[in-house]
């Protein structure tokens, strides 16, 4: 299940994409009710007409330890809420600890007080689930939460779980399977990334659904099913974008995050993930653009098919192979990507079940059957199987040319900017329907703000993907190229590489003097080596494990360039120190 609290839109926005992605239940947020039209019992209807029970209302605050005074008027406040769930049809509410300064460090009074305010709510049939904020007043831990709950002794009052409380104070949810199952009332799952801010504002502004963030989720839900928990599983994310995302999508990443979970948690019903073996190809949307079959010559890529009823060109050197889509095109970009695998029809499978919405394709008669779903960002994933010149190969026809290589073995990788609402869709989405494993979140300042950039990447490095995002920018001053997209090619030697690309005149991006000096000075490389880099624009970093020589084109297309890279032994990273250089050096080149 879902709060309503993740999703962006009126209440009836909200309850209609819940359901339409598949979810059975919501906890309704306070905020969503009070700012509908529609009356309690009006809600309870169009939730039963779309399948979704209310199994949890939320939230009620400040309520435990305070003076018989406060105490009065709390318990007038708690009656009315009643008469709203009962209203709905819902029998939980959520209470939160208190952080007001009426409250008092007592946890006798406060055990007392939520024993009266259980006894009312049993007396209705309902029941109070009681939840430590991780910036509660006195209460701020799960522990302290069940000793209260222990002391007042109710069935009607219990506990509920929320990993983000949890887990953003580095809390051992170990201890939670010590807790009886019949306490455990309500479960909430959150994600987030790892931040060094204030717990309130971490909370508010930067949830995750699950697989999305930095929390061992599998480690703490598994804590709780160990209990003999059987009640909800529901998401509660705060998130600025998320509330801002039209409510459909993000409705169906929600529910993904929860099939990847379940994945994690040793669930079955989803097929596992077939091994990738490499990129099939990547296929370019070009408009007819001639430039791009320039750069690919002077790369030395032979043009090595022609598709038989489409206006598309099949490019390859080495494994590396490059589809030119001349069909006409709403602007030029990475159109789709070929990923091999050891079944495609298994991934197709996994797809499906993991909600990637499924791509219709025409095709001839005796053409190749490919399925293809859709990355949030629009790029197509095809699904294939490379194998002696056959499978999708087989619908070109072969052409006789010949180009003369510059050491191009395969696709190293694919860089796709996302837009900055779709950046951690993005992650999970190539994270559970490929199997791919996540890196870290990394930032870095480019020319035109903040850069915030993630890899996924398969086991063993073949398929290999870089997602970067920024803030949105309008106007005047924003970059010509706001989603740059780039594909990487592997090389043995990428300073001869570049030699063999100054002599064919290819489009080269030049890189300052500067940043040759500053190459020096930060790593003493030999003065010879250092040269031969200034002099080819041959880009150099290095990490713990080795080194990294790449070199880049220029904007071909106004949007899309190529790369050139060298990893030596084991290079693991994807050059982001160089990213700002690159950046300026196309702002400075672009057509």
């Amino acid at each position: 299940m879902i709060a309503t609290v993740c999703l962006s839109g009126t209440l009836e926005d909200k309850l209609t994409a819940a359901a339409a992605a598949g979810f059975d239940g919501v906890e309704l947020f306070e905020n969503d009710l009070i700012a509908s039209a529609m009356p309690p019992e009006q809600v309870r209807e169009r939730c039963a007409e779309l399948g979704l029970g209310i199994d949890l209302y939320q939230p009620f605050r400040d309520f435990e330890a305070v003076p018989p005074d406060v105490l009065a008027d709390n318990l007038r406040r708690a009656e009315r809420k009643f008469d709203v769930v009962e209203r709905l049809g819902a029998t939980t509410v959520l209470v939160c600890s208190t952080v007001s300064p009426d409250a008092v460090d007592d946890d006798e009074l406060a055990a007392e007080q939520l024993r009266a305010l259980a006894e009312r709510a049993a007396a209705r049939g309902m029941r109070v689930a009681y939840e430590a904020l991780a910036w509660g007043r006195f209460v701020n831990t799960y522990e302290h939460s069940w000793r209260i709950v222990r002391r007042a002794d109710h069935p009607a009052l219990g506990l509920c779980l929320d990993s983000f409380h949890v887990l953003s104070r580095g809390g051992d949810p170990a201890l939670i399977r010590t807790i009886p199952a019949d306490k455990l009332f309500f479960l909430q799952l959150a994600d987030a990334p790892e931040l060094d801010m204030d717990v309130l504002q971490w909370s508010r502004h930067h949830r995750l659904f699950p697989g999305q963030g930095s929390f061992d989720l599998p480690a703490f839900t598994a804590a709780v099913l160990d209990t003999g928990y059987t009640g909800p599983l529901s998401l509660e994310v705060f998130n600025d974008v998320f509330r801002q995302a039209d409510p459909g999508p993000a409705a169906i990443d929600a529910r993904r995050s929860l099939h990847l979970l379940e994945e994690q948690l040793g669930g079955t019903g989803i097929a596992p993930a077939p091994e990738l073996t490499g990129y099939a190809f990547a296929e370019l949307a070009t408009a007819g653009a001639p430039e791009f079959a320039e750069a690919l010559a002077a790369l030395g890529f032979a043009r090595t098919g022609r598709h038989r009823s489409k206006p598309v060109e099949l490019w390859q050197q080495g494994e590396a192979r490059v589809l030119l889509n001349a069909a006409p095109a709403a602007e030029v970009a990475i159109a789709a990507l070929g990923v091999d695998t050891a079944d495609p029809a298994r991934s197709a499978e996994r797809a499906g079940s993991m909600l990637a919405p499924i791509l219709p394709r025409e095709r001839g008669a005796d053409e190749a059957g490919l399925s293809s779903v859709a990355a949030p960002d629009g790029t197509a994933v095809f699904f294939c199987r490379t194998e002696d010149g056959g499978g999708w190969t087989q619908d070109f026809q072969a052409a006789a040319e010949e180009g003369e290589g510059i050491g191009i073995s395969g696709i190293d990788h694919v860089a796709l900017t996302q837009p900055f609402d779709h950046f951690d869709e993005a992650a999970l989405f190539y994270r559970s329907v490929l199997g791919l494993r996540p890196g870290a979140l990394v930032e870095y300042a480019a020319p035109f703000g903040m850069v915030r950039s993630r890899s996924v990447q398969d086991r063993s490095g073949a398929v290999r993907l870089t997602l970067d995002g920024a803030l949105v920018r309008r106007g005047r001053w924003a970059p010509a190229v706001p989603h740059p997209q780039h594909v990487a090619f592997a090389v043995d030697d990428a300073v001869a590489a570049a030699r063999a690309l100054r002599r064919r005149g290819a489009p080269v991006l030049p890189i300052p003097d500067n940043y040759y000096d500053d190459l020096d000075a930060r790593f003493g490389l030999a003065p010879d080596f250092l040269a031969e880099l200034r002099e080819n624009s041959v880009l150099y970093d290095r990490d713990d494990s080795g080194a990294l020589l790449h070199v880049f084109t220029r904007l071909l297309g106004g949007r899309v360039y190529f790369e050139l890279v060298q990893r030596v032994d084991g290079y693991r990273g994807f050059g982001v120190a160089n990213a700002p250089v690159r950046m300026a050096a196309h702002r400075r080149h672009r057509g």
